[in-house]
């Protein structure tokens, strides 16, 4: 049972000494296989062209939390994304903060700042603000949670609309309902094949007049153009992006420009890369214990 290891040399040095630590066999870099049956797992962002090389292949760990990247696998392979609580805590903490900079309405601040213009903006308290949250995951009920401590009235919507804990969660059927609400829209959902283009010129048109955007979800849930038509016509009033379509995106594009969107280049988060090493130990214990595996993603649901 060995892992091939697909990704870059900085990350290779701490995998390879936390296997090594481990007991467990770490293959560096397909031309570094001898024999390729011994290969069980891998870790990759996109996998090889040919895995039929791998005959024993059992498990693909993505380098990232998102799996969207990946193309089918064979028949009989896992996908597992990568688990690292400081990759929820990190984006966690992204969400939280561009949310309190749309309360606070710094994207106005900030365009006034390039004028010289020493202008005060009416504010309002974070208990009258409401914030809907798409996609009630790991990430998005510690957003809940965080926020919720902060005194907004929080709100989530997911495909289950399963429960969380002091959140009202609105399900598949009930996303007008969800969005009526939301004076801060903050899109955390996984891509799929129904999330693709999700926020577009309808779903903003049912939001609260002047609403705000943060995303950090993926790039293609956003109609970049839609969202420009959607400032402009009022029903957005500003937007914060860490995911862009396309990605990355054009130095030419309007929306470096625009002083209503403040964008940064999808650094929400940023992979331990000890503790992904740890995740990719446990999955290989798991797989020899044959129990579930952490972090395991259906590949019909692309979650």
């Amino acid at each position: 049972m060995a892992l091939l290891f697909v990704s870059s040399a900085e990350r290779a040095a701490v995998w390879v000494s936390a296997f090594d630590a481990a007991g467990e066999k770490i293959i560096v870099g397909e031309e570094a296989v001898t024999d390729p049956a011994e290969i069980t797992h891998l870790l990759c962002w996109t996998p090889p062209k040919d895995l039929q090389r791998y005959p024993n292949l059992r498990v693909v760990i993505s380098a990232g939390a998102g799996v969207d990247q990946m193309p089918p696998l064979p028949e009989g392979v896992e996908l597992v994304r990568a688990i690292d609580p400081g990759i929820e805590e990190m984006v966690r903490d992204w969400v939280v903060m561009a949310t309190l900079m749309q309360h606070r309405a710094i994207p106005v601040y900030l365009a006034r700042a390039q004028q010289g213009l020493w202008k005060p903006q009416p504010g309002r308290h974070a208990k009258n603000t409401r914030v809907g949250i798409m996609g009630m995951g790991r990430i998005g009920t510690l957003a809940a949670q965080t926020l919720g401590g902060m005194g907004f009235k929080v709100s989530g919507w997911s495909r289950s609309g399963r429960a969380v804990a002091d959140v009202p969660v609105y399900g598949l059927q009930d996303l007008d309902v969800f969005l009526s609400q939301s004076d801060i829209l903050i899109c955390l959902l996984p891509l799929t094949t129904e999330t693709r283009g999700i926020l577009n010129a309808d779903l903003f048109a049912k939001l609260p007049e002047g609403a705000a955007l943060v995303h950090a979800g993926r790039g293609a849930q956003l109609d970049m153009q839609a969202m420009r038509d959607a400032l402009d016509g009022g029903a957005l009033s500003s937007a914060m992006l860490d995911v862009t379509n396309p990605e990355p995106l054009p130095a030419d594009h309007w929306a470096w420009r625009d002083p209503r969107v403040i964008i940064t280049p999808h650094i929400a988060a940023v992979t331990d890369h000890h503790a992904g090493s740890m995740h990719a130990l446990e999955v290989i214990r798991a797989t020899r214990d044959n129990r579930p595996l952490p972090g395991r993603v259906d590949q019909d649901r692309g979650y």
